[in-house]
């Protein structure tokens, strides 16, 4: 494996191990990521993660702005095989026929399930019981390619975006690394996915970071921690919108109308649902930190909040 020749293509930190585990056992020989881009109040532009781990390991990088219309550089690199995780842009044709070996693609769902940019988001905000990764072959289409190889996961109850993103960047690296040997050989499966049995994990809209409490608490819970730590859910209290970042669920019944703030304790604050009594720990109020809900509970006034309708 180690004469393998590899052009990666990826953006984020999920794909980072992947990468780092393809610079130790292959030969890299291109890294396709997306443009630097302005973060922050200052505007300074900040390369992707990828191209951070590229460049350490002094391999060449190329960021299309629009791949479908820059690729050149990709198809005149000699390669045995495209790799890609998380890369952000579709394939074009003209790069997915160019390597002997074809390209191949790490994504973080058991597919056809959760197709899309978003699958650690939806998999917990769809209350997925498990999820995990699949290798695939990549076609013209969105994650509709034949499956190589697949490792399950079982969601906990605590995890979240992040532990969820963790966990399945090291499973999407072994699972890799277990599977190119048969891929190089030709001895790799090949199934065709069942369409039928297709479900979307589309990128987070703005307007679904919202919290809609007539849905019951488990559905409110799933989408807090299906948001957590990024983008992030939220609502309007006190006429302010308030990130709310960790919550439980109680045994209480909701007595009053989905969305009333029905308790208010020095650590917790008590929202009602359809169902239950949903308690909020950990919040962060617009333009401020990250807080404990009993910091944030010390600066509201709690006579006009307890009662009120949560937004």
């Amino acid at each position: 494996m180690n004469n393998l020749k590899v052009i990666f293509m990826g953006t984020p930190d999920f794909a980072v191990p992947i990468l780092e585990m393809l610079i130790e056992n292959t030969q890299v020989v291109l890294v396709v990521t997306q443009p630097d881009k302005e973060v922050g109040r200052h505007h300074q532009m900040e390369m992707s993660p990828i191209k951070k781990v590229a460049l350490e390991h002094n391999i060449k990088v190329c960021q299309p702005l629009k791949i479908r219309n820059d690729y050149e550089t990709i198809i005149q690199t000699e390669a045995d095989i495209i790799i890609t995780c998380a890369y952000g842009q579709i394939i074009p044709e003209v790069i997915l026929n160019k390597p002997r070996l074809g390209c191949i693609n790490v994504h973080a769902s058991l597919l056809p399930r959760l197709r899309g940019g978003a699958p650690l988001h939806h998999a917990l905000i769809d209350g997925e019981s498990k999820t995990g990764v699949t290798i695939m072959y990549m076609d013209k289409n969105m994650d509709t390619g034949d499956i190589i190889s697949t490792k399950e996961y079982d969601i906990l109850d605590t995890d979240n975006v992040g532990t969820l993103h963790d966990k399945l960047s090291l499973l999407g690296k072994d699972l890799l690394l277990d599977t190119l040997p048969d891929i190089i050989n030709g001895t790799n499966k090949r199934i065709p996915q069942d369409n039928s049995q297709a479900t979307y994990a589309y990128n987070i809209t703005r307007e679904e970071e919202h919290i809609d409490f007539n849905c019951s608490a488990k559905e409110v819970y799933n989408k807090v921690r299906g948001l957590y730590p990024w983008p992030k859910a939220n609502t309007i209290i006190n006429n302010q919108e308030v990130k709310i970042l960790e919550c439980y669920i109680s045994d209480e019944d909701s007595t009053l109308s989905a969305g009333t703030i029905c308790k208010i304790d020095k650590d917790k604050l008590g929202i009602c649902t359809k169902d239950k009594v949903i308690y909020i720990t950990k919040v962060k109020p617009f333009g401020k930190k990250e807080m404990a809900a009993l910091d944030y509970i010390n600066g509201l006034q709690k006579d006009k909040v307890l009662n009120s309708i949560v937004l």
